[in-house]
């Protein structure tokens, strides 16, 4: 929890609650094409979000290559697939997570037709009754540039936010995907550039944080060198201080 990630988080959920007009009930978290790593950023979402009271879901509609079941430890056999089809009830499809506030639904078994179920009446009905039980709704998706499951969904959600992975998303495919969405007049909310490697601007994010956040409770005035922090900030002593 006193982690810089955990910190970016913490941002992302003020963001995207403050300045708004828009309601933010139902959430479409979506990767720009394969390497964005976005069900682990739907997943600390939803951590976040519970973390100040909000009863949350995290539904997998990832029909093609689920894995949300996964980070948490879950199985998947039965979940959004079932529920569209109609061949289980809502209740037998969500799951308790290890974490207070947060449920999830996996994916279900994959079926042949994905999009055609993401763009049934059975989706709509889902989340209508999902709207009725929890605070937020947290849908993960496959990546935009692959299949049209993401902008199927981006209809019939609050908004969208767009996952970008540093160094490896391409621009144009960046530009197709913000394309997608804005031809559906789907609501971009912002996005989320993951696996970014700070360098040299880590040193100083990360001297700034333990200045004003140390775990003792007391600012640390202390100055070390840049090479001195960098070493010993996972595996020296300070970093248990």
């Amino acid at each position: 929890p006193a982690s810089p990630a955990a910190e970016a988080y913490r941002r992302r959920r003020v963001n995207l609650s403050a300045e708004r007009e828009l309601p933010l009930h139902t959430l479409l978290v979506v990767a720009a094409d394969s390497d964005g790593d976005k069900d682990s950023v739907a997943a600390n979402l939803a951590v976040t979000y519970a973390r100040v009271g909000k009863q949350v879901i995290l539904a997998d509609c990832d029909l093609r290559r689920p894995r949300v079941h996964q980070l948490f430890g879950r199985d998947r056999s039965v979940g959004t697939s079932n529920i569209l089809v109609a061949n289980c009830t809502l209740d037998e499809a969500i799951q308790q997570t290890d974490i207070p506030n947060v449920d999830m639904i996996a994916s279900g078994p994959v079926p042949p037709n994905p999009s055609e179920l993401l763009g049934s009446k059975h989706m709509m009905e889902m989340l209508v009754e999902l709207r009725g039980r929890y605070e937020r709704i947290i849908i993960d998706s496959p990546p935009i540039s692959a299949v049209t499951d993401a902008v199927i969904l981006s209809k019939i959600v609050d908004g969208v936010v767009l996952v970008i992975r540093a160094h490896q998303t391409n621009r144009e495919v960046i530009r197709y995907a913000i394309t997608q969405l804005r031809n559906v007049s789907a609501h971009i909310f912002g996005a989320v550039l993951n696996g970014v490697d700070m360098g040299r601007d880590s040193y100083y994010y990360y001297q700034y944080y333990y200045y004003y956040y140390g775990q003792d409770g007391e600012r640390k005035k202390k100055t070390r060198s840049r090479r001195s922090l960098r070493s010993r900030r996972y595996y020296g002593k300070d970093a248990e201080k």
